[in-house]
């Protein structure tokens, strides 16, 4: 569904992203997560048809996102950060003009559609300058699905959100997956754990790693980790357990409780659930344990060396190939900008 190929983008001197590859099938849902200023934003403007890359290619449901623009926008509904709102309008009013601006067929069914699924029905005659942060969370949610789009990138969705909001909206986004592709990219690492199949690590412009947050776990420590936790009057548990094959090592982290250390690629779990069934122990619990998200985040991207300089806000040079006459949503986030500075 999406293809990216040595993508790189260049702010003069300033490279913001630099061979960047990656791919997401139909229906996935990918964590997008790197530190700030790692090229994140770059990255999802350049798949939005926001701003050209320098070199490279992607392309979204077979779609170019240069050479084919207009026909990619279609078919992405896109949350940035900072919501594409109009504060004197109401919820109702301007998810019809975003439906016109999308030309979406059976508007009123679509907007109502969307209305339910993130729960502001009850707002639709609100003006969204009145609304809460919470509320207009929302609202953005509502813009990016209003079309029906095949690929949703969200950037911090549940940003501002309360805690119950911020369940809703993730159950929003499993039920979007397996119909449509999502892209989300957010700084709080157990939503990524709970909502993605698969995270995507970005630091300093290019990916540094991209697998199911378990496997990244495993990856990094080069070894597996199971828990095992048995009655405490058991005696010998580390001598039994540490001759099994494949066994690295055996450490005691609680009373009854062991962390033993497996090779890479052998599955222990019913060797070691056999071997103490057959000396007799109670078995308590015997789980795989790892390193946390938020663990393989910092020791990936922990910077080292001199800082990264961030991301340049917006793209300064535009080619006569880069407008598109027909009106798509980012319009309105220029039209936003421009009211804040009178």
């Amino acid at each position: 569904m999406i293809e990216v190929e040595n993508l790189t983008k260049h702010y003069g001197d300033f490279v913001a992203i630099e061979d960047v590859s990656f791919h997401v099938p139909r229906g996935e849902v990918l964590g997008f997560l790197g530190p700030n200023g790692a090229g994140k934003t770059t990255t999802m403007r350049i798949l939005t048809g926001f701003m050209p890359p320098t070199d490279g290619r992607a392309t979204v449901a077979g779609f170019d996102v240069f050479h084919d623009s207009l026909e990619v926008r279609r078919r992405i509904g896109y949350l940035p950060e900072t919501v594409p709102l109009y504060p004197e309008m109401t919820v109702e009013g301007y998810l019809d003009f975003v439906a016109q601006l999308r030309s979406v067929d059976e508007r009123w069914d679509s907007i109502d559609r969307v209305m339910e699924q993130v729960d502001i029905v009850d707002r639709a005659d609100d003006l969204i300058g009145q609304l809460s942060k919470g509320y207009r969370q929302r609202v953005g949610l509502a813009q990016a699905l209003v079309h029906n789009p095949e690929v949703i990138v969200l950037d911090e969705p549940t940003l501002g959100l309360d805690p119950k909001q911020i369940i809703e909206v993730r159950e929003l986004i499993r039920s979007l997956s397996g119909e449509r592709t999502v892209i989300l990219s957010t700084h709080i690492l157990p939503e990524v754990s709970q909502i993605c199949e698969r995270v995507l690590i970005i630091n300093k412009g290019r990916i540094v790693a991209e697998d199911t947050p378990e496997q990244l776990s495993t990856r990094l420590e080069g070894a597996e980790h199971v828990r095992v936790t048995l009655d405490p009057s058991a005696d010998g548990v580390a001598e039994v357990l540490g001759a099994i094959d494949g066994v690295e090592g055996v450490g005691q982290v609680g009373n009854g409780s062991y962390d033993i250390t497996c090779a890479l690629d052998v599955e222990l779990r019913p060797i070691l659930a056999r071997r103490i069934v057959e000396r007799g122990w109670s078995l308590l619990e015997l789980r795989p344990v790892g390193m946390g998200l938020e663990d393989v985040f910092l020791q990936l991207t922990t910077e080292t060396e001199e800082t990264r300089e961030p991301e340049p806000a917006v793209e300064t040079v535009e080619t006569e190939e880069d407008v598109d006459t027909e009106p798509v949503l980012e319009e309105t986030e220029v039209a936003r900008e421009e009211e804040s500075d009178a």
